[in-house]
């Protein structure tokens, strides 16, 4: 009888991630920011049929990068999750947070216990009835769920990304100023990208029960050559 080949766990572990992160990083970035009115999702995504940004519930949104048939099964299970919990209960239960846990739970479950884990970063937003009860929640390929403060970076380049939100965001933004300072980080210092590879959808407070808002191509455009 053979001997079956052993790995270490803690390697397994290791080329799990690395696998991980590297269909990951080939997938174009996305960004979610707070504004004055809400949060702004902007995403690099020249194609016109398949979206990284989702409504989820009320005033809640998902947003996913990596393999698109993977976060986009999980953002299906969201809504899911959330129609069943509001008609149980109430529509004031649900909220990001209980989403971003059931989400990091099926997440770490894949990680740990298959074969091959999924190549996905997600987001949930929540945008609260004042700037104070605002939500990013940033959920890793293996289960970990971050709370973010103000921005979030998913995808490739996420460095350069996150450097140069770093330096450009601030409280308070116009919907303007969120969505040129995200097109300008996912850009980057040598090149442009064109109003209609741009993915931008806003969770907005001032749109009643149903927040979550989408921007068309001309609209983005708009706000991008307003003056400041």
């Amino acid at each position: 009888m053979t001997t079956p080949f052993y790995v270490p766990p803690e390697q397994m572990m290791k080329d799990r991630a690395d696998f991980a992160r590297k269909g990951i990083a080939r997938g174009r970035a996305l960004v979610a920011l707070v504004y004055d009115d809400g949060i702004a999702l902007v995403a690099e995504n020249p194609s016109n049929n398949l979206r990284k940004v989702s409504e989820i519930y009320d005033r809640i949104a998902f947003a996913g990068v990596g393999r698109f048939n993977e976060f986009d099964t999980l953002r299906v299970a969201g809504v899911r999750a959330a129609d069943v919990k509001g008609y149980q209960y109430s529509r004031d239960d649900v909220d990001a947070r209980g989403l971003a846990n059931q989400y990091g739970q099926i997440l770490g479950q894949i990680f740990t216990h298959e074969m091959k884990p999924m190549e996905v970063e997600i987001l949930v937003a929540e945008v609260g009835t004042d700037p104070s009860g605002n939500r990013i929640f940033h959920i890793l390929y293996d289960g970990t769920v971050i709370d973010e403060p103000g921005f979030c970076v998913l995808g490739g380049d996420i460095e350069r990304i996150n450097a140069a939100m770093s330096t450009a965001f601030t409280d308070g933004l116009t919907l303007a100023d969120a969505i040129g300072v995200a097109i300008t980080a996912l850009a980057g210092p040598d090149r442009q990208i064109p109003a209609t590879e741009v993915e931008a959808a806003v969770l907005s407070r001032s749109n009643g029960r149903r927040c979550f808002r989408r921007l068309g191509d001309d609209e983005v455009a708009a706000l991008v050559a307003r003056p400041v």
